[in-house]
């Protein structure tokens, strides 16, 4: 039977929203804590070199889920198609001039994106595994989503993965979701998107964290057959608290740091620190401190599972 041929909107000018599921064929749970931060990477790495803007995430035990906004190649003017042939393939690299329409049509095409991501993060799960054969599963599925209201839905579905699978018992205690890095990493390199679904609506950026959190969390407390969710009373704690993320939240969301961090201390002790075992590290650039937000004064260098 032949495949049904992917939807994916090719209008002139028009962005549009994709929800992205793609699940192993591996049995089991096979993505740990290292293969999940490898994953966010290669996302992070390739959503720099295409046309989009990433919504939310959710990197599981054995699939993931991306929530993304497409920018056609009618959009990319002829410098920004090479500025991101350099980002694909690195300084040095030559474009060839004669393929511009071709990367610029590479660069806004959602399979090509996906393939892209796939592909590196299998080498990568394979070579660490020493491992052949296929890591995912059948092509991956895309659902066009209309912006505002079914976005926010779809973002909150994403965002509450591990609270229904009873791994956590709130959404952004999981850092390997979109909800998570906003809070936990404070949204680290600007890999997310602020649009939560409520720029339609017209709400301040200052207001769309607050605003989608209190979605989140009343929908988190819908029960559902089978499912785990948000309990009444973490419910009614974020209500009390207006759904704030105040001092001691974001601290609490900071304290992973402190188990995963390679080093962690004041700008100067890590400095000093990494001199010493820089060599242990195996970074292809100068590694600096990175602060840590939520906690004055303190800095972390590169977490535990990447060196």
């Amino acid at each position: 039977m032949p495949r049904i041929p992917r939807m994916v909107r090719t209008d002139s000018g028009q962005r549009c929203v994709y929800h992205v599921i793609s699940r192993t064929a591996l049995d089991g749970l096979p993505f740990k804590k290292r293969e999940k931060d490898e994953l966010v990477r290669v996302i992070q790495r390739f959503s720099m070199v295409y046309a989009v803007d990433v919504l939310g995430f959710s990197i599981m035990d054995n699939h993931f889920h991306l929530l993304i906004e497409m920018s056609p190649g009618d959009t990319l003017s002829d410098d920004e198609v090479r500025r991101r042939f350099i980002l694909l393939y690195k300084k040095g690299a030559e474009f060839p001039e004669g393929r511009i329409d071709h990367f610029r049509e590479r660069f806004s095409s959602l399979s090509h994106y996906v393939k892209d991501i796939k592909q590196t993060f299998s080498r990568y799960y394979n070579g660490k595994k020493k491992r052949k054969g296929t890591l995912w599963g059948e092509r991956f599925k895309s659902v066009i989503v209309e912006k505002g209201s079914t976005v926010i839905h779809c973002l909150a579905y994403i965002d509450l993965n591990a609270v229904r699978a009873g791994i956590v018992k709130r959404p952004e205690e999981y850092r390997w979701c979109s909800i998570g890095y906003h809070v936990q990493a404070d949204n680290r390199d600007g890999f997310l998107s602020l649009d939560f679904g409520l720029a339609e609506f017209g709400v301040d950026d200052d207001q769309r964290l607050k605003q989608y959190r209190e979605y989140l969390y009343h929908a988190g407390a819908i029960d559902k057959r089978g499912k785990a969710k948000i309990s009444k009373k973490v419910l009614s704690e974020e209500i009390s608290d207006d759904f704030e993320l105040n001092r001691i939240r974001r601290f609490r969301s900071r304290t992973r740091y402190f188990t995963d961090s390679g080093i962690i201390g004041s700008k100067a002790f890590v400095s000093e620190t990494y001199a010493v075992f820089k060599d242990r590290f195996f970074a292809s650039r100068e590694r600096v401190p990175k602060r840590v937000k939520g906690l004055d004064g303190m800095y972390s260098m590169k977490r535990l599972p990447d060196a």
